[in-house]
Order: structure tokens, then sequence, then C-alpha cells
């Protein structure tokens, strides 16, 4: 007999203890049937662990064999213990099955035909659950969650209970629920002062109304019409020039063309002032403070002084190189800008009128305004820019040069709009031309810039209101408007539209701070009542005056 190999010991078990096969286990297994294979394999030769003269089976049961269930089985099975043959197993017995539920027949539905049919609702009539947001109790999740055995409390930390208590969001509690509206952005009354004051940052002139009318605010109600209009033949339309002027005496000043004329408003008298040299033309005119005198420019360069009650020339004052497009005066001081780019200061006391010059500029001065109390003097010109000069000539030499306090290069295009503000004095507001159409408001203390104003066109004027906190602005080309916005939100409160029939260059304030004269290409001045007077009687006595001229038309030569 053929001794069978042994096992590597490399294959071998690591205990090598053997069990005996005692008689009990052999007749165990001498009551199990294996099925036998439909085909039958001869002995493998090659195989070391299959002898030549080991016999099949002699044992064969129908097919479908296992071991044989007896009803002896069934009972020791239900009791946890099983004997055959000497062998006892144990085995763990579950006495309670999971039962499902009894099915109960779903109601049937009745489907729209806008609902769609592959995702049908479960829920019943009567049930307002959503299909996403869950509508159940609390305490219905907490008793399904404690049945899932998810409590934190009672469960080792794992991701979940981190992740709950790194979110702060318990997990028998939802997540999304319906509560109160927050309150509204207007109960906040800081938040709302903040937006007026960016909304203006952000404007578009897009928006405004297309129709050639006028707009004014609900709460603020001003005339849409000239309370007065004269003609002005003559009048030149050329942007850089100041042509109008209205002195504390209720006078105005217009140049048309060579010509200089002075219309008082109390009497409506129109007088003939001066004429200029021939081969020249008048480009600016500027009362003094107390109205007395009238400074003339002209576009030779020179500038003459013209006593207004007399009707005489004082004196002229030359030295410029180029025209003088705009004057301002601080009590003996004549100011002027040139189109060199230059400004002189001129003391009209002394024959040697020249006292400074200030250089700042390489463009035209067409802006130039002193402010009350003689402290700071603001200028723009035609290169973009505008200067903050400090006042206090004191004595000088002839020939003395000042430098800028502050200079400013934000604006895109000429400014000649420059208007000190009456009732706060460290604010200075600047207006740009056609490519720029903004309103600058600067600190002139700090040299900040405080608020800015998109405008639909070019700014041509700047007015500060001298009882209300407001700005008037007047505007070119396509609009031709006037238009009033409140300080600081620089809210539109008014505008009106087609003021004029060509642009708004000129403009002047009448010495009650109510009545505002444009001036423009179309040859004529118009009075425009625009804010209340000081007093009431003021006010009747301006509208007693008024009516006899409103619905006709003063020419002024």
């Amino acid at each position: 007999m053929t001794s069978i190999p042994k096992t590597p010991s490399r294959y071998r078990s690591r205990s090598d203890a053997k069990t005996p096969l005692t008689p009990s286990i052999i007749s165990a297994f001498n009551s199990i049937s294996i099925s036998p294979h439909k085909r039958s394999h001869p002995a493998d030769l090659s195989n070391p662990f299959i002898t030549k003269s080991r016999q099949a089976s002699p044992v064969k049961r129908a097919t479908g064999g296992g071991v044989i269930v007896s009803d002896s089985f069934h009972r020791q099975a239900g009791g946890g213990v099983i004997r055959k043959g000497g062998i006892e197993t144990r085995l763990d017995v579950v006495s309670r099955d999971y039962l499902p539920p009894t099915s109960q027949p779903r109601p049937e539905l009745k489907r729209s035909r806008s609902t769609p049919a592959t995702r049908e609702r479960t829920q019943s009539t009567g049930d307002n659950r959503d299909r996403f947001i869950t509508t159940r109790e609390t305490d219905d999740v907490a008793a399904t969650l404690e049945l899932m055995s998810l409590n934190p409390k009672t469960v080792s930390p794992g991701h979940t209970a981190r992740l709950a208590a790194a979110t702060g969001v318990p997990l028998n509690r939802r997540v999304l629920a319906y509560h109160e509206a927050p309150p509204a952005s207007s109960s906040d009354s800081t938040l709302s002062q903040q937006r007026e004051l960016a909304r203006p940052l952000y404007g578009r002139p897009g928006e405004l109304p297309s129709s050639t009318s006028s707009t004014t605010n609900k709460s603020r109600r001003i005339p849409t019409q000239p309370e007065r209009v004269l003609d002005a033949p003559g009048m030149v339309d050329d942007f850089y020039l100041n042509l109008v002027s209205w002195s504390i005496q209720n006078v105005v000043a217009v140049a048309l063309a060579e010509s200089t004329y002075v219309w008082r408003a109390d009497t409506g008298i129109v007088s003939h002032l001066s004429e200029a040299p021939e081969g020249t033309y008048v480009s600016s005119v500027d009362f003094s403070n107390d109205g007395a005198y009238l400074g003339i420019g002209l576009g030779t360069g020179e500038v003459e002084l013209w006593d207004v009650e007399a009707g005489q020339k004082l004196r002229t004052m030359g030295g410029h190189q180029g025209q003088i497009a705009v004057l301002s005066w601080n009590a003996h001081i004549l100011s002027s800008g040139c189109g060199d780019g230059s400004i002189w200061h001129h003391d009209v006391r002394v024959p040697r009128h020249k006292v400074m010059e200030l250089l700042g500029h390489t463009g035209e001065v067409c802006g130039l305004k002193w402010r009350a109390d003689g402290e700071l003097l603001a200028s723009g010109g035609n290169d973009n820019v505008v200067n903050i000069w400090d006042g206090r000539v004191g004595n000088v030499t002839e020939g003395a040069r000042g430098q800028a306090k502050w200079t400013k290069r934000n604006h895109t295009a000429a400014v000649k709009a420059i208007a000190w503000c009456p009732w706060q004095s460290s604010l200075l507001a600047s207006g740009g031309g056609t490519n720029d159409a903004t309103v600058h408001v600067w600190n002139s203390g700090t040299g900040a810039r405080l608020h800015s104003l998109k405008t639909p066109s070019q700014v041509t004027s700047i007015i500060w209101s001298p009882h209300k906190k407001e700005i008037l602005t007047t505007h070119g080309y396509p609009t031709n408007a006037i238009m009033v916005h409140a300080y600081p939100s620089l809210e539109r409160i008014a505008e009106i539209r087609d003021a004029h029939d060509s642009r708004v260059l000129y403009t002047a304030v009448g010495p009650a701070g109510d009545v505002v004269c444009t001036g423009a290409g179309d040859e004529n001045l118009k009075f425009w009542r625009i804010w209340e007077g000081v007093g009431a009687k003021k006010k009747k006595e301006g509208k007693e005056r008024s009516s006899s001229t409103r619905s006709g038309i003063l020419s002024i030569r």
C-alpha cells in the first residue's frame, strides 16, 4: 500500500493537536449523504493526495439530498439544542421576527394633466407634508431618532455628532422652518441715510425722464415758467465767458457783444453803461461786494473799473496777454483769470495795481470765486484742474507769486462752475464740462472730496441756496436744464428741462436769494423764482412787481 505523502511544513496548520475520530462522529458522518456528480472523473495519478485504490462511496441517495429533518429535529431546534448521534449543538434562537405592517389599500389619487406621472405623491389628501421640508412635530422626529439609536447624548461621538456639535444644530430639530419675517430696511434710519448718501455715486443719466418738461419732487413745487423774460440781442454763446452779474443793490449787469448794460430790477430801467474799444469785446463782468463798482474784462486782456451810479470809467488795468474770461471781487482786490492760465490780483486803490500773480493752470482760467471771508480763492480752468489758493495777500512786492493750497484733478473736462457754500464756509462745489458732467463737493480745510453727482450734460454754473441746504446747477446740451438738488444727499428735487432754446451758460442770484437769472445763446435773460425769500413782506412785494411784466418780454437794448 502506497503511503500518503505528508503535507510540507510551510502549509501545515500551526496546531499539531489531532482530534481522534470517535465512533459517534463516524456514525454521524455516515448519516449524511452527499449528492453524487453526474460525471465521474478517473483518479488523477499525478496528484499525490489521491490513492489509486480508493473506492467510490457505496452509499448513494436520490438527488436533492441533505440533512434529514424529522419531527424530533424540529422540537429540538425550537428549544435551541440539537442532539444527533451523541453530538450536542446549541443555537441562538430568534424568538421575535420582523413582521411587516399589514398593507392597506392606497386611496386613489386623481392626478391633473399638469402633474408629472413619474413621481406620484404618497401622502394622503389631508396631509400637509412637503416633499422636501418636513412638517412633523419635534416629538415625532425625536422619537424616530431614538428608535434609530441616533441620539447624540447616548452614543459615542461620531462624524454626525461632531458635525452637529460644530454647526450647533441638534439632530432632533428641524433645520428648515418658517419664522417671522425680518423687519423692513426702512426702519433702520442709519442704513437709509447711508443709502441716500451713496445713491448719487451710482446714478445713471439715462434714467432721467425723456420728455421735454419739468419734474419736481412731491414735497416741493417750483414754478416751471420764468417770472420775467428780457430780450438780450447779441449775447455771445461761449462756454468760457461770464457775462451776467447781479449786485447787492438789485442791479443786473449783462454784456452783449461789445456793449455793457445795467438793468435795475426795482424800477425796470435799462441803461447803457460802457462800450468796448474797437476791435475787442466784453468777455466778463462782476460787481464789487457793495455793488458800487463794476469790473469789466475785455478780450484783449484789459480790465476796466466803472462807477455804476455815476456811469463813469475810473481806470483801465492792463498787463494780461489773453482774454479775461472771469472776474471776482474781494474788498478792494479784483482778481482776474486770463486765457494764458494766470490769475492776477489787482489792488484798485493804487497805481501799481498788480499785487500778486497765481500760476497753477496750464489752460484758460474760466472759473474764479472768492470765499465770503476772503481767506480762500477757488479757480477752475480748461486744463480740468481745480485750485484752492490762500487769499491772504498781505504786504507783498510787485511780481510776487503764490502757490495753490489744494490742487484737484478729478474732473475730466473744463471746470467753469465754481461756488462756495454761504452757510458752511468749508464747502466748495465744482462742475465739469461735456466730457465730465460731474459735480464734486470739496472740503477746503482737508482737501477731501465729500460728494459727487453725475449729471446728464455739461455743468455750466453752480449756485448754493442762501437759506436752504440745496444746490442749483445749470446745464448745456442736450438738456439745457435747471436742476435743484438737496444737500448732502444730492437727491434731485426739481428739474426744468429746456429752460432755454440754447445752452444755459450764465447765471446770477438776486440779493434776496430767491430769484435766479439765467442767460443763454438764444439771446434771452430769464428770471426764475426757485426759493422763497426771507420775509413774507419781501415775497409779497416781489409778486406785485413781477405781476406787471410776467406776461410780457422786455428788451434791454
